[in-house]
């Protein structure tokens, strides 16, 4: 899939779930709850060593899913990613080498950015499609704002501190593609499934 398409099924998704994994063994009960709830998409994040495992397995287990890798910050976690069969790879903030990487394997790639300069180095690499994380503690939609005055082509997946509160306020904003969120991944996987399936309906 080329990687408009792939952003045009981040959009119509409207919510990336952020999905930490502590053990590979977590990785199938989590994702089946997701895809049943409604919701066939999640950035597995690099935050723990199961993480290529756990996205080679949710992959194989459901191809149709959209799965990419988040909290990817360097080279080798990024081509690790890649080999394990991301979709897309998201990072906290904006690495040079992680673009690089991307760019040689064709790879959509969503640095994190909180600042103009920030935004500048990302668009220096040809990447106008930005998170904004952590997007609460960096002031939420009313900066997204403000940074898109500067930069109108971008496009922004707000990330941090989104939740069934406040989502609709960010996806109101025209500028934003989808908003990454963990609020639906906390319980047992018959309570993230209910979680999902409220969230996909408010999104909706």
């Amino acid at each position: 899939m080329d990687n408009e398409k792939l952003l045009q099924q981040i959009k119509a998704t409207k919510i990336v779930p952020v999905v930490v994994l502590n053990s590979i063994e977590e990785t199938l009960p989590k994702m089946k709850a997701l895809v049943n709830g409604g919701l066939p998409c999640a950035e597995i994040t690099f935050r723990t060593p199961c993480a290529a495992e756990a996205i080679a397995l949710t992959v194989k287990t459901y191809p149709d899913m959209l799965v990419g890798a988040g909290t990817v910050i360097n080279k080798e976690q990024c081509e690790k990613a890649i080999k394990a069969g991301s979709k897309f790879i998201v990072s906290p903030g904006f690495s040079e080498e992680v673009a690089d990487c991307c760019k040689k394997h064709g790879m959509l790639y969503l640095p994190g950015i909180v600042t103009p300069t920030e935004a500048m180095a990302a668009i220096a690499k040809g990447l106008t499609t930005l998170k904004f994380f952590p997007a609460s503690n960096y002031g939420g939609l009313k900066t997204i704002k403000a940074i898109c005055a500067a930069f109108p082509y971008l496009q922004i997946m707000p990330t941090g501190g989104i939740n069934a509160e406040n989502i609709l306020e960010y996806l109101a904003y025209d500028k934003i593609i989808a908003c990454g969120g963990s609020w639906m991944m906390t319980g047992t996987p018959e309570e993230i499934e209910a979680k999902t399936k409220a969230a996909v309906a408010l999104v909706k």
